[in-house]
């Protein structure tokens, strides 16, 4: 499959703040592609050079074969860019914030691309209101189409459902998907690793260094160990044992703890009788298959030992 970006070693600096630090990956044609990270991870900065708003410090990407520096201007013509701060205007409405973005694209007959993503988007009734009065979830559908209006080829997505309930968060998703169905490229980043398992491919990255980069799936088996689910009271002390007392690496989500072992019937023995002894009431446990999340957390940890 042709490769619609190619980063090469690309870094970013921001004075003495080393914002990128040599990153590279590749995004091929009509995938949906995730950069996935902890708010100052470098997300937003990696996006906004790949669609020519900042210049690199080092290194070079390509987009459709277009280099990024050289051909700058040709590039813009083909990508759309929806930034984390909704960006429209509020005093006008729906429909004219769309011809404004169509008129800024040199997008000359608009009217029946309009009304096709007002449907889309499921915007159609809301046309005349203005975009001040939208819910989160309708101003990023209005974004989205503002985006989307000269049709571009590859989209860029800065962290596209943060602050969206649920219900216009999964609709996003279902427009996501559509549009790759249609053979657009999407490029999006998000600090949500459930989200990151929608995309064919991710690129974790943690402090402007990718930690590991291909298929959700193959990320979480590189793991290799296994996931010991607990459900213990109370889960905050039984927590803090086993970080003291324990070398084992624990993560808590909730009222539940993710411990991760590398012989499931040896290491659970082990971990219940210290729990017990320190007066914690076992309830449940499970063995679950590793998530993104525990596999980001254990990359992090690995570069905190061996840094220390």
């Amino acid at each position: 499959m042709e490769a619609a970006i190619n980063v090469n070693n690309i870094k970013k600096n921001y004075g003495e703040v080393n914002a990128l630090k040599g990153i590279s990956f590749d995004v091929k044609s009509a995938e949906m592609f995730g950069l996935v990270g902890p708010d100052g991870a470098g997300k937003t900065t990696t996006i906004r050079l790949l669609c020519g708003l900042l210049m690199p410090t080092a290194g070079s990407a390509e987009l459709f074969g277009f280099d990024l520096v050289r051909d700058k201007l040709k590039i813009q013509k083909h990508i759309g860019y929806l930034s984390q701060k909704f960006s429209l205007y509020g005093d006008l409405t729906v429909d004219e914030n769309i011809e404004f973005f169509a008129d800024l694209h040199g997008v000359k007959d608009y009217k029946n691309r309009r009304n096709e993503l007002l449907e889309f988007t499921r915007l159609t009734p809301f046309r005349t209101r203005l975009a001040d009065n939208l819910s989160g979830g309708m101003k990023q559908k209005l974004a989205l189409a503002c985006t989307l209006i000269h049709k571009p080829k590859i989209i860029f997505l800065d962290e596209p459902t943060t602050g969206v309930d649920p219900v216009s968060r999964r609709d996003f998703w279902k427009i996501l998907s559509n549009l790759q169905q249609d053979g657009v490229t999407i490029f999006m980043s998000t600090p949500y690793l459930d989200e990151a398992e929608r995309c064919n491919r991710v690129a974790l990255l943690n402090k402007g260094e990718v930690l590991s980069f291909d298929t959700p799936q193959n990320i979480k088996q590189s793991l290799n160990k296994s996931i010991i689910e607990i459900v213990c009271s109370p889960t905050l002390m039984a927590y803090k044992i086993l970080k003291e007392k324990s070398s084992y690496e624990v993560q808590m989500f909730g009222d539940r703890l993710d411990i991760v072992v590398t012989e499931y019937e040896k290491d659970y023995g082990i971990i219940e009788k210290l729990l017990i002894e320190n007066g914690i009431q076992m309830i449940d446990h499970r063995v679950i298959p590793s998530s993104l999340e525990n596999v980001f957390i254990h990359l992090i940890g690995e570069i905190k030992d061996n840094a220390s």
